[in-house]
């Protein structure tokens, strides 16, 4: 298929102007920038770029929040193509590392969000099936995720009338790395009743029902895997690996040469005890692998099973995609000094574990890209920034700048107030949003300060929430949706709040500590939270500040020549400035634990809850009333963990074990 853009926007002038300038550059320059102001449509011009260029196309964001967004976005322009999400699959991840000062192992200990992983494979293998593929992914995409090639030629070409066995069939899915359960079918998971062979591709929701007659495919049927209806009959499919990183069994043997070869190499290298260490852990993984054919932190052989030398850059993400393909790095401010520092910092932390014995000196190859070898795979990219970086500039000479709006919509005017009495101004400018029906962001310099300015609001009336790097991806999504519909009404947060967010409903932002200068408040992050308003035509931004620092200046006064050309555009082109309309997503996910509430909002939870409790047990209603009893413990827990101190204040709030 081709791409489709499927949009009602128009093209405004300045959008115009700005894809025709990068269409006939690309041919002489295959390093582009344009520097797209927030709320400038540069997602519009994206899809109008890529609808042009009709490539696969890779879409790199520095965070997850901003990613997920960029998927939303693309998926309403492009309905009819596969467009798809890959990020990091951790909930929460413990890399294997070794303190040698303190003679402390920490073995490797995650949590994977199966969703996630889900949408990651199935971004796989829709660059292996389809042409008309958008991946928009955060920067993980460039850590190793095994061979392109063993991924596609474990793959099973299924159709119609093809001859194979039941037994070949079964061998095939677990070589495949799905699992065999004749009870609970999911995704990765496969049964087998008689000649019918159900499995739910680890990428897909609903059962593929393979049927099997005179050791031939009979019939492929798609199952919906709730109901048992049939919803579609198909001649032919490709079914792909349950996992990322699979091994082909005709590897293992020489891969396990390999293995045993650089462990005689490295054991005389070592101390005693770090090479006992070293041959005792090595051995018991090769002979799980010729067992089961894996072992726990199989990826960091991965350099003898993908036949790779020593140093030779890892399989990626972007290898899965043809030579020709189009790469757009969002915020590359950002996103580029992120991609710098992954290879170093993988480096740092297994260099002890080599040196120690814990691993062999392969283990450095399971690793990101370097910069250089991230640089050779680029091909034909556009940097896009409002605040473009220097490599941006020296990579692409001039950009192609984008600094009006197709809605009329002004930079916000940005006021400065002093840091006295700040909190009594902030509150009374809060007030005044909330009462025009909008909503505010907060930023503050550190989690600490936010999460007691978050708790100080909640006990002045205010219904707040905060957002930080401990919140799980999907929950920091249902967040923002959360204060787009008016569940609460300020957000508060430090960094996540800079970069992409586009929320129409914020009218005011309040920016603590502007003074203070440094990573969280110079020229460009300033410019950047001050965009967060833009999309709003109230949209307002104060600064609490005592003095008028060097960035605080530049960025006002960019503000302002930005503000002034909008106003004589908009003159020109005969448009008034009007507020974004756009579409709030239904709710995908329910935020689970507390750490996006105050303590405040904990007690309130914990005492409505207790309610709800006594009430389920007066009603006999016993199996409700364990579970609120539950909540509540699980709530308390996390008050106590956040005050680490005395005992809940206000109401009794003591649960009854009898209830």
């Amino acid at each position: 298929m081709k791409f489709q853009l499927n949009t009602s926007f128009k093209t405004s002038p300045g959008q115009k102007a700005a894809i025709e300038l990068i269409l006939n550059n690309f041919p002489k320059k295959k390093k582009q920038t344009l520097l797209g102001i927030t709320g400038s449509g540069k997602t519009f011009v994206m899809a109008k770029i890529i609808n042009k260029f009709q490539k696969p196309t890779l879409i790199l964001a520095h965070n997850k929040t901003l990613a997920a967004q960029l998927y939303s976005e693309l998926k309403n322009f492009f309905p009819n193509n596969r467009v798809e999400y890959f990020i990091s699959f951790y909930d929460y991840y413990q890399p294997e590392s070794y303190i040698a000062t303190t003679d402390t192992y920490i073995e490797k200990d995650s949590s994977i969000n199966k969703q996630i992983e889900q949408m990651r494979m199935h971004a796989v293998s829709g660059l292996l099936s389809r042409n008309d593929t958008i991946v928009v992914a955060s920067i993980s995409c460039i850590y190793n995720i095994g061979n392109p090639i063993d991924f596609k030629s474990m793959a099973i070409d299924l159709s119609i009338g093809k001859q194979v066995t039941r037994l070949e069939l079964i061998h095939r899915l677990v070589d495949m790395q799905y699992e065999r359960n004749n009870m609970d079918l999911e995704p990765g998971k496969f049964r087998v009743r008689g000649n019918v062979i159900d499995v739910v591709p680890a990428y897909e929701k609903n059962i593929l029902r393979i049927q099997l007659e005179s050791n031939q495919i009979k019939k492929i049927k798609e199952i919906n895997p709730m109901t048992g209806d049939l919803k579609t009959t198909i001649d032919q499919i490709i079914l792909y690996p349950a996992r990322q990183y699979v091994i082909p069994e005709e590897k293992h043997k020489e891969a396990i040469k390999q293995i045993r070869q650089e462990l005689a190499n490295r054991l005389p290298e070592l101390p005693l005890l770090e090479s006992q260490r070293l041959k005792q852990r090595t051995n018991y993984d090769i002979e799980m692998i010729k067992e089961m054919g894996y072992c726990k932190g199989i990826e960091n052989y991965s350099r003898h099973f993908d036949g790779r030398k020593p140093g030779e850059p890892p399989y990626v993400l972007i290898d899965y995609f043809p030579k020709d393909y189009l790469l757009i790095i969002d915020e590359s401010h950002r996103t580029i000094p992120q991609s710098r520092a992954m290879y170093k910092g993988d480096y740092s932390r297994k260099k002890s574990l080599v040196d120690f014995g814990f691993r062999l000196p392969s283990a450095f190859d399971n690793r990101p890209l370097k910069f250089n070898e991230f640089e050779k795979k680029m091909g034909t990219t556009l940097f896009v920034s409002a605040t473009p970086g220097d490599y941006e500039f020296l990579k692409s000479g001039k950009p192609v700048e984008l600094i009006t709006r197709p809605t009329g919509l002004l930079d916000p005017e940005v006021e400065i107030h002093p840091i006295q009495e700040q909190m009594k101004h902030l509150m009374s400018e809060a007030r005044t949003t909330i009462k025009n029906g909008y909503r505010i962001l907060v930023t503050t310099l550190t989690k600490r300060m936010a999460e007691d300015l978050t708790d100080y609001l909640v006990k002045e009336g205010f219904r707040v929430r905060y957002m930080h790097s401990e919140i799980d991806t999907l929950d920091r999504i249902e967040l923002i949706r959360q204060l787009r519909i008016g569940e609460f009404d300020i957000l508060v947060g430090i960094n996540l709040l800079r970069e992409g967010l586009d929320l129409p409903e914020v009218a005011t932002i309040f920016i603590l500590d502007a003074d203070k200068e440094g990573f969280l408040r110079d020229e460009r992050s300033l410019i950047q939270t001050i965009g967060r308003a833009a999309r709003n035509a109230n949209g307002r931004v104060i600064l609490y500040a005592d003095v008028k620092t060097k960035s605080i200046r530049k960025a006002i006064e960019k503000t302002k020549f930005r503000r002034q050309y909008q106003i004589r555009y908009n003159k020109l082109h005969h448009l008034t400035p009007q507020t974004i309309v756009k579409k709030i997503s239904q709710t995908e996910v329910k935020i689970k634990g507390t750490k996006h509430l105050a303590k405040t909002d904990i007690q309130y939870q914990i005492i409505e809850l207790d309610t709800k409790m006594r009430a389920a047990a007066e009603k006999l209603n016993f199996e409700e009333a364990i579970q609120l009893r539950d909540k509540i413990e699980e709530y308390k827990k996390a008050f106590y963990s956040k005050t680490k101190h005395g005992t809940l204040q206000g109401k009794n709030t003591n649960t009854n074990q009898k209830s």
